[in-house]
C-alpha cells in the first residue's frame, strides 16, 4: 500500500493558494537566491524519493503551462518519468508523459490508487484536493515549507473545521536561510 504525502508551500498565516495580486511566482520572487536554491534542492530530493505524483487539475495545468513537460535538467527529467495521476474530468493527459486521469469520486479514486501502488505518492499544491484527502483520512504525511511572509487572503490548507486532527512532528528543518520545512504525521 502506498503512502499519500502532501507537499505544500505555505505562508506563515497558512495560505497555500493566493488570489489576485499575489500570484504563485511571487512566492519565489520574494525570497533570496540562497533560499530558492535550497528549496529547489529539497523539491528535487523529494521527487527522487517519490514513486508517483498526484495533482489536481489546476496544478497539473500550471505545471504544463510553465513548460515542465519539456524542461531539461534533473528535476524536470524526474518529474517527467514519474507516473502522474490527475484528479480532473477534462485534463488532457497527453500534455505530460506518464499522466493518468483518475475518474469517479475523488476520494474513492485516490483510495483505490493508494491500495494499488506502493511507495510514496506525493501531492504537489492542489489545495482543494489536499483538503478533501485530509477530510477523508487518506493522508499519511504532511510536508509544509513555510515562507516568511503573511499573505492575509487566500485559500488555507486547513479551513474552518470542528474536527481536531492530532499530528506529531516527525521533522523540522531550516531550508536555506529563511524557509522552514515541517514534516507532520497523524498521531
Amino acid at each position: 500500500m502506498a503512502r499519500i504525502v502532501i507537499s505544500e508551500n505555505v505562508s506563515v498565516d497558512g495560505v497555500v493558494e493566493v488570489g489576485e495580486g499575489f500570484d504563485r511566482g511571487d512566492w519565489y520572487g520574494r525570497i533570496g537566491a540562497a533560499d530558492r536554491e535550497a528549496w529547489a534542492k529539497l523539491e528535487y530530493d523529494e521527487a527522487l524519493g517519490a514513486d508517483a505524483l498526484l495533482l489536481g487539475r489546476r496544478t497539473y495545468e500550471w505545471f504544463v503551462a510553465q513548460g515542465w513537460p519539456s524542461r531539461s535538467g534533473g528535476w524536470a527529467d524526474r518529474l517527467r518519468e514519474l507516473p502522474k495521476y490527475v484528479v480532473a474530468g477534462t485534463t488532457d493527459a497527453d500534455s505530460w508523459a506518464n499522466t493518468t486521469v483518475l475518474t469517479g469520486p475523488v476520494t474513492e479514486a485516490v483510495a483505490a490508487l493508494k491500495r494499488e501502488r506502493s511507495g510514496e505518492i506525493v501531492l504537489y499544491g492542489s489545495g482543494r484536493l489536499a483538503r478533501a484527502l485530509l477530510a477523508a483520512d487518506l493522508v499519511d504525511e504532511l510536508r509544509l515549507v513555510t515562507y516568511p511572509f503573511v499573505v492575509g487572503a487566500g485559500e488555507r490548507l486547513f479551513g474552518a473545521t470542528d474536527a481536531v486532527w492530532p499530528l506529531r512532528l516527525a521533522e523540522s528543518r531550516t531550508v536555506g536561510e529563511n524557509l522552514t520545512r515541517l514534516t507532520l504525521r497523524p498521531a
